[in-house]
């Protein structure tokens, strides 16, 4: 008899998974743009419902064998709440453009896995006589809770999107920044005290050699080879005062009302997104060059990677962002030139 009861229960759960799937599919689809656009605010309140009933579904195994029914029922509760939330979800995406669709995308599947792991775990120790159950799954709801709390977090219109992926790009390459002011010129101290510390370790000891190396990486830089950095150091100090001005900008005309967040503008702002994670990666490119030994035809490449992005999009991307930074694209451009 519980073997049957358990092949009832994986039949209906592996009915539910077909169901989400099928439902994924169509959230992959972008929507017409002739429907209604759904408050992300619906999404959140069902995503709290959907916690109640993890914890629900937790509570069954609290206490003895759950009883088959009162699982069936409570996972049926389960799916038909989740079901909603997905087709919420996709109205939202109705005039998203690629950022904000990834964003949704990727909280609801979050959602979606967390919430498959929880109905798998519950199947698979239906019968069991092991209390292991009583200890993973509550842990299990425990990360269905998380995944529905994100919901708060995931952005609710293009130009949050695309302005938080904008502040991401600028936080990396302040790294970068940071990075570069690390790097020093090579020293007879510097070098007296590296020989000091190799003879002072038995030789041996092949970590620590390579700790050795590890603590002067980036600390033997020729003059010459400290010219390049400085310069670099400059050019990217002010590819992020560029894009720090143009977050800024995009915030002021949001709060203006003077930015749309559908058609043209939207549309501005992704080209813009991408030249600044364009520039992101030649940014990391260019930082990783300049350790010793240098590579100049790297660091040209990378340098005439970065001029080309600021000479092709520094200009009419977006029409009322022209006048924002014009200053620091000058900059930039007269570094190049």
């Amino acid at each position: 008899m519980g073997k049957a009861e358990k092949e009832r229960l994986s039949q209906a759960l592996a009915s539910q998974l077909d169901n989400v799937h099928q439902t994924l599919q169509v959230l992959e689809q972008t929507p017409a743009s002739s429907l209604e656009k759904l408050s992300w605010d619906e999404v959140i309140k069902m995503g709290e419902q959907l916690s109640k009933q993890a914890t629900t579904a937790g509570m069954l195994w609290t206490g003895e064998k759950p009883e088959l029914k009162a699982l069936e029922e409570s996972m049926e509760g389960y799916f038909n709440i989740l079901q909603g939330l997905l087709l919420l979800a996709y109205g939202g995406t109705v005039g998203a453009g690629p950022t904000l669709s990834s964003n949704i995308h990727a909280s609801v599947k979050q959602v979606v896995d967390r919430s498959f792991v929880l109905w798998k775990e519950s199947v698979a120790s239906y019968g069991s006589r092991s209390s292991k159950q009583k200890l993973t799954i509550p842990q299990i709801v425990g990360t269905v809770w998380d995944a529905c709390s994100a919901l708060k977090r995931t952005p609710a219109t293009n130009i949050t999107a695309v302005g938080r992926a904008m502040m991401q790009v600028a936080v990396s390459i302040k790294d970068v920044s940071r990075e570069m002011k690390e790097l020093r010129p090579c020293s007879s101290n510097l070098a007296d005290d590296a020989a000091e510390k190799s003879s002072s370790q038995p030789r041996n000891q092949s970590d620590d050699a390579d700790e050795l190396i590890l603590d002067d990486l980036g600390k033997d830089l020729s003059p010459e080879e400290m010219k390049i950095v400085e310069q670099a150091a400059g050019v990217v100090s002010e590819l992020l005062a560029v894009i720090k001005e143009l977050v800024r900008s995009i915030t002021g005309l949001l709060k203006q009302g003077n930015m749309r967040d559908s058609g043209d503008d939207v549309d501005s702002l992704e080209k813009l997104l991408k030249l600044c994670r364009d520039t992101g990666v030649e940014v990391d490119e260019l930082g990783a060059c300049l350790y010793p030994p240098q590579e100049s035809s790297a660091i040209i490449a990378a340098s005439e990677k970065i001029s080309g992005i600021v000479e092709g999009g520094g200009v009419g991307c977006h029409q009322r962002l022209d006048n924002s930074f014009p200053s620091s694209m000058l900059c930039l451009e007269e570094r190049f030139g």
